[in-house]
């Protein structure tokens, strides 16, 4: 078994508060989820205005794959984060087993 995490930094300049970044992190979160068969939560930044974290993960039988869909959700968050900007994006692949 093969795990492949993604790990995404997004910052929303324009953000005042809160409740402005979490509705830019969750627009990209749904958006994720609904494209990809990928599990994702908002894992850092939780206090931060502007900068916040989502982490990506997958399960595949290859390495192979599992680099594969990251890349293709990678390209997918950068073309639609919408008022965030990506600064940071990191893969790691895990072999269990």
């Amino acid at each position: 078994m093969v795990v492949g995490v993604l790990r995404v930094m997004i910052l929303v300049p324009e953000s005042r508060s809160l409740k402005e970044k979490r509705a830019v992190m969750r627009s990209l979160k749904g958006r994720i989820e609904s494209r990809f068969r990928v599990a994702v939560g908002e894992v850092g930044g939780l206090d931060d205005r502007q900068e916040g974290e989502l982490g990506i993960a997958c399960v595949s039988t290859t390495a192979r794959h599992a680099d594969e869909v990251l890349a293709h959700v990678a390209d997918f968050a950068v073309e639609n984060a919408g008022d965030g900007v990506i600064t940071q994006m990191d893969t790691e692949i895990v072999h269990l087993g």
